[in-house]
């Protein structure tokens, strides 16, 4: 069985530094945001390339209190893309203010620049970039749009770690970049965790401030704020896996290179263009006959994933929240399949997923 993905043969090769990491931690006297915290704010920021990163406890949490700190408001429209996860909307929504749906560009399966600007009004504050699948959205259209009708921007990096543009790191166009560390994700913890980086000094006091009850002095407190602190313990842990995150992305983009060049053009590959450094956090193919297509990988023992089944204006939760259609949207969800790409994965399993597949 070729599995997705196998989260303990992935942690397997940092165990021993877990350990030390676990044995320093029992050993010391700070369990909350102490110096690992600190010190993986201050390594993930300067990885990403940004002066300022705030440790939270998801990365929903991450776009909440991205919006949040603007004090936007009650009812402001955010642009987001319609075939995003369904995170991305409920941070909206969590924040009092109004989802805006728009359709994705069919080639990238990112927010379709060309179709920003018609969904702007007069109540719109903000876009939210969603970096989908570990490839950037088209960042200089977006930020053209931001500053021509003065609007914020928050960039959803759930998937987009170690992620690039023209050379600059996903989360770092606009005014915050949330990510997520997920345990599946490209860096991910051994939990719930995530982040918020941004340029601005005000704004990074803001989710401080926000993160822990409204305080930044001992109980001293500001706004009202919530308890979304980035666990000490998980902190220690992303800084051992930060250390080889390029690596870990670099064997991805090796992984997806057999994919692209090997893999039958029956099947709608990820596009590759030279501006975009992606990381591949999921190798998404779509096919006519999905459904089909997945029943007949897992008979010759390959296991996939679908990234998502359901678009987020057909979940109940959204159910007159948002639009009824989005067809873009539907087709995307539809024959959507996302296929094994791991750094656990060799290149023997990925020719084997490929000869498979070619055969369909």
């Amino acid at each position: 069985m070729i599995e997705y993905e196998n989260l303990r043969v992935l942690n397997n090769q940092f165990i021993a530094n877990y350990r030390i990491a676990l044995d320093n931690f029992l050993g010391g006297d700070s369990m909350i945001l102490g110096p690992e915290v600190t010190e993986f704010e201050n390594e993930f920021a300067a990885y990403c390339g940004s002066p300022y990163c705030t440790g939270v406890g998801s990365g929903l949490d991450a776009l909440t209190l991205s919006l949040k700190s603007f004090s936007f408001k009650e009812g402001s429209e955010v642009i987001v893309p319609s075939n995003t996860y369904i995170a991305s909307i409920l941070a909206i929504l969590n924040s009092n203010l109004v989802p805006v749906l728009v359709e994705p560009d069919r080639a990238s399966c990112n927010l379709d620049p060309n179709l920003i600007e018609g969904a702007i009004t007069r109540r719109t504050v903000a876009i939210m970039a969603v970096h989908l699948y570990g490839k950037c959205c088209a960042m200089d259209e977006i930020t053209t749009l931001k500053s021509s009708h003065n609007l914020k921007l928050i960039e959803d990096c759930a998937q987009a770690h170690g992620t690039k543009y023209k050379g600059r790191s996903a989360g770092t166009f606009g005014e915050f970049g949330a990510y997520s560390f997920y345990p599946t994700k490209n860096l991910g913890a051994l939990g719930d965790a995530g982040c918020i980086v941004t340029p601005s000094e005000d704004l990074d006091g803001k989710v401080k401030m926000l993160r822990n009850y409204g305080s930044i002095e001992k109980d001293r407190h500001k706004v009202v704020g919530t308890n979304s602190r980035l666990d000490e313990l998980q902190a220690a842990f992303l800084r051992i896996k930060l250390r080889s995150l390029d690596k870990m992305n670099e064997k991805r983009r090796s992984l997806a290179a057999l994919y692209n060049s090997r893999l039958d053009e029956r099947v709608i590959k990820p596009v590759v263009h030279d501006d975009y450094l992606d990381t591949y956090h999921i190798y998404n193919i779509r096919h006519p006959r999905r459904d089909d297509l997945r029943t007949y990988l897992k008979k010759h023992h390959i296991e996939t994933m679908v990234h998502y089944p359901i678009p987020p204006h057909q979940q109940v939760a959204l159910r007159g929240r948002v639009g009824a259609s989005y067809p873009v949207s539907e087709e995307i969800h539809a024959t959507t399949l996302s296929l094994p790409i791991s750094p656990i994965h060799s290149d023997d399993d990925i020719l084997e997923v490929i000869e498979a597949l070619n055969k369909f």
